[in-house]
């Protein structure tokens, strides 16, 4: 049943029942003229109003672009009735508004699905009965609860998690009428003090949300963790997934593309220079070419003329311009990190040597650490003055930096190359692999790999990543290995290659106790001083692939 609302032109708000009984409620934009038309179906948490706006045009104007347009908000959140449950929810609840839209008078049918994040992941969820919509836009998102979605190397994301948790929980308390508990909510984020009172928030305001049961679950006991599948046939659907270098959700998008492609799908996937709000302005025209192409063709079936995307298009983060790129295959070579106790307080301290190729030599007396054979680095990690994280796919700035500042600390160790001989591709996680351990039973190693480029001594940040360590583990010396976010930069001759390592990441990450009498979290009387000794000795940087298995 629809009825008629005149505050946009051709909009329409709608609901529809589910089996179980719950309204779900969604506003509809018709295009001009006489339908059917073609349909777009959003479904998302935040109330319908906002409709993805942060990042995608507006359903005006799709609907002006001959779409039928549905917003719908999912169960327990706007004005659709029941309990929101999060992910867990809505594969049945996306085939029945399939179902129902598809049999719309004014859609003709044809159903394309569009969204980032959440709403990204309820177009990927149904049973697997469900007829699969005629194409799919599913940008920043993944399936994996654990892997895409709230941790990295055994750690929480603290800042992401603690923020993206405490919307949901005031989105819930308005809905309550809990004028006070919003008020709180809003406040503590603005304040910053989230990041030390945000668990208690989420535990007296939301506690049965999906944030909090993340929290509560350790990141090692992967049993724990749900992975949600998608029906073969809707991965077997064209497909257009956009990643960002800096967003959390690229490992998701990533394995979103492998999937598609065991299930004998064509998919494209565009990453390039973007945060998780934050995007690039030709996204637009991208989603309009693909649905104009998958819906709007009688066949259903890209026209020859029609222009065609390549499968796979990354952002170069260096020289900031587009590839399309047929062979994913990692590229940058193996690295070997050479340092010594001064390596933390003299930047000549720390080398970055290629394993292979060429070696600029020259001049090599003039950069020399005084002890060219000391192999040790000792982190010195002071929960009081954590290291900060900066720019990155996790920090509360994300995107490209110049990290110069955080390089320059006292607890920061780096390892820098000499200048490159020749131009060198960068493609694929870069992987850290080392010998470290801790004089507590818990450290951190947060890993930071930049370019400081040619004639210039800016240091511009390209990839982060964290390993956790816990427990009587920490003690004894150990082969540690640190998954960086992906990325594609072609460095220049001249460029220098950099390895920064750190005992914190804050707040992008919660600080380690070193200890387990108490949780990781926000810096307390109870965190300890820890030192990490590093053995660089046949310590080494690889790259491994994007795609597992490479594009054909």
């Amino acid at each position: 049943m629809c009825a008629d609302q005149p505050l946009f032109r051709r909009r329409s708000d709608c609901s529809l029942l589910t089996p179980d009984g719950i309204r779900l409620q969604a506003s509809l934009w018709r295009p001009l003229g006489e339908g059917p038309w073609p349909a777009l179906l959003m479904r998302q948490p935040y109330g319908r109003a906002i409709a993805s706006t942060v990042t995608l045009a507006h359903p005006q104007w799709w609907s002006e672009q001959g779409f039928l347009v549905m917003v719908q908000d999912v169960r327990g959140q706007g004005e659709s009735e029941g309990h929101f449950g999060g992910f867990g929810q809505e594969a049945a609840d996306t085939a029945t508004t399939l179902r129902w839209l598809r049999s719309h008078p004014n859609c003709n049918g044809r159903i394309g699905l569009y969204g980032f994040s959440y709403q990204g992941f309820t177009q990927l969820v149904a049973d697997e009965v469900t007829e699969p919509p005629d194409c799919l836009a599913p940008a920043m998102t993944g399936l994996d609860e654990r892997e895409h979605w709230s941790c990295e190397g055994g750690a929480h994301w603290w800042h992401l998690g603690l923020g993206w948790g405490l919307q949901l929980a005031a989105l819930q308390a308005a809905r309550r009428g809990d004028r006070q508990g919003w008020q709180t909510i809003r406040q503590s984020l603005e304040s910053g003090r989230y990041l030390a009172e945000g668990l208690s928030l989420l535990e007296e305001h939301d506690p049965h949300g999906m944030a909090l049961r993340w929290f509560q679950s350790d990141p090692e006991e992967r049993h724990v963790w749900p992975r949600h599948t998608a029906p073969r046939d809707w991965l077997a659907q064209p497909m257009l997934i956009i990643g960002g270098w800096w967003d959390p959700h690229l490992r998701g998008c990533l394995n979103l593309m492998e999937r598609s492609l065991a299930a004998g799908g064509q998919p494209e996937l565009h990453i390039g220079p973007a945060t998780h709000l934050q995007w690039w302005p030709a996204v637009q025209e991208l989603h309009r070419r693909f649905f104009q192409r998958h819906l709007q063709e009688q066949t259903g079936v890209c026209n020859a003329s029609a222009p065609k995307e390549p499968r796979l298009q990354l952002w170069d983060q260096r020289l900031e311009r587009w590839s399309g790129c047929q062979n994913p295959a990692p590229q940058g070579g193996h690295w070997q990190l050479e340092g010594s106790g001064l390596s933390c307080h003299d930047p000549l301290a720390g080398r970055l040597l290629p394993q292979t190729g060429q070696r600029n030599d020259a001049n090599r007396s003039d950069v020399e650490p005084a002890n060219a054979n000391a192999s040790m680095v000792m982190l010195v990690h002071d929960p009081w003055r954590p290291a900060p994280a900066v720019g990155g796919h996790l920090s509360p700035t994300p995107g490209p930096c110049e990290r110069g500042s955080q390089d320059a600390r006292s607890d920061v160790a780096t390892f820098t190359s000499l200048p490159l001989q020749e131009d060198c591709l960068l493609r694929g996680f870069p992987v850290l692999e080392l010998n470290a351990w801790a004089d507590q039973e818990g450290f951190d190693l947060c890993a930071a790999l930049s370019v400081i480029p040619v004639a210039s001594e800016a240091v511009q940040q390209l990839s982060t990543g964290v390993l956790r360590q816990r427990g009587e583990q920490a003690l004894q010396p150990k082969t540690l290995r640190v998954q960086l976010q992906p990325l594609e930069a072609e460095l220049q001759v001249g460029d220098r290659l950099r390895i920064s390592l750190a005992g914190a990441a804050w707040p992008a990450i919660a600080i380690n106790p070193g200890h387990t009498n108490s949780a990781c979290g926000a810096p307390d009387p109870h965190c300890r001083v820890i030192s990490i000794a590093i053995d660089v000795a046949g310590a080494s940087l690889r790259f491994a692939p994007l795609l597992f298995p490479p594009l054909p």
